[in-house]
C-alpha cells in the first residue's frame, strides 16, 4: 500500500463523510422542527423570553433600582 492509495482511500472516506452530513441535514425529518426553531432566534424577542423564564437582566435591576418603569 502506498501514498496513493491512502490518498484514494482518503478521498472515498471524505465522500462518505460529506454525503453522511448531507442526509443528517436534509433527510432526516425530525431535525426540520430543531433547525426551523434555531432560524428564528435572531428574530425572537430576549426581554420577552426573559420575562416569561423570570430572569432579569442587569439593565432591568437598575432601573428597578432608580425606580423606572422596564
Amino acid at each position: 500500500m502506498d501514498i496513493n492509495d491512502l490518498r484514494a482511500l482518503m478521498t472515498v472516506v471524505s465522500f462518505v463523510t460529506f454525503l453522511g452530513i448531507i442526509w443528517w441535514a436534509f433527510g432526516v425529518k425530525a431535525n426540520k422542527a430543531r433547525f426551523d426553531e434555531a432560524a428564528q432566534l435572531p428574530f425572537s424577542d430576549e426581554a420577552a423570553d426573559r420575562a416569561e423564564l423570570g430572569l432579569s437582566g442587569f439593565a432591568d435591576a437598575a432601573r428597578a433600582k432608580e425606580g423606572k418603569a422596564p
